[in-house]
């Protein structure tokens, strides 16, 4: 068999290959897939004529996780071999992406009714999201969402989350009602004293101008502790 044969041979293995995963999604969804199924099948729209199963694994060994991956940025992808500019654009826009999507649906909510719904979109905020962040959430007089715009990113200790700026924010947006939510990338569900004090100095700013502050959201993972709920939404 020639060189040419073996190359014309190999592309045509890959492409059946290919072909049979994109009828088994389209049959069974991703959720029979193991991870680095679901990344060579990502790296498909990336790389079109490459096996990319040893490139699956590669990123998987890498990074440790399919979430580790997925938090990459365009820099750190790149730095594995076999990853260049295009499949590096696709793999860390995908958190964005799936952010985008979240906003998007939820702020097209007729109405947040529970605590559980608003805490369902706190959580969709910090997908992908490595470093602690602060977002207000911002609702109508019917309790919809308008819009959940950053307040900060850092360690609550060291990012200063000035009340004049929760101010400005909520009535931009003609808020009515706001949530305070940010994330603990560090694992621990448990509000610090500066979570604490954020939480009431936002209570006493707010309520003066009657926009009254729902709950304060912390997320982790898919976890969450809710002020609210464990009777903690008080500023005296």
């Amino acid at each position: 068999m020639t060189t040419g044969e073996k190359q014309v041979k190999a592309v045509s293995v890959h492409q059946g290959h290919r072909a049979r995963m994109k009828e088994r999604l389209r049959q069974e969804g991703l959720g029979s897939f193991a991870d680095h199924q679901v990344l060579e099948l990502l790296l498909f729209y990336a790389i079109p004529q490459r096996d990319t199963n040893e490139l699956a694994h590669r990123l998987l060994r890498h990074f440790g996780t399919l979430s580790g991956v997925l938090g990459a940025s365009f820099e750190q992808l790149q730095e594995v071999p076999g990853i260049g500019a295009h499949a590096a654009s696709l793999i860390s826009m995908m958190p964005e992406l799936f952010r985008r999507y979240q906003k998007d649906r939820w702020e097209n909510r007729v109405q947040i009714t529970s605590l559980t719904e608003l805490a369902e979109f706190a959580c969709s905020l910090f997908v992908g999201v490595e470093r602690e962040t602060f977002h207000l959430i911002c609702m109508d007089t019917q309790n919809r969402i308008i819009a959940a715009p950053r307040l900060a990113e850092g360690v609550v200790n060291e990012v200063r989350i000035y009340p004049r700026t929760m101010v400005e924010l909520a009535l931009r947006h003609n808020a009515k009602s706001v949530a305070l939510t940010h994330n603990h990338p560090g694992g621990s569900l448990k509000p610090s004293a500066a979570d604490i004090d954020l939480t009431r100095n936002a209570i006493r700013t707010l309520r003066p101008i009657d926009i009254n502050v729902w709950d304060h959201i912390i997320v982790c993972g898919d976890q969450y502790y809710s002020f609210s709920k464990m009777g903690m939404l008080f500023c005296d």
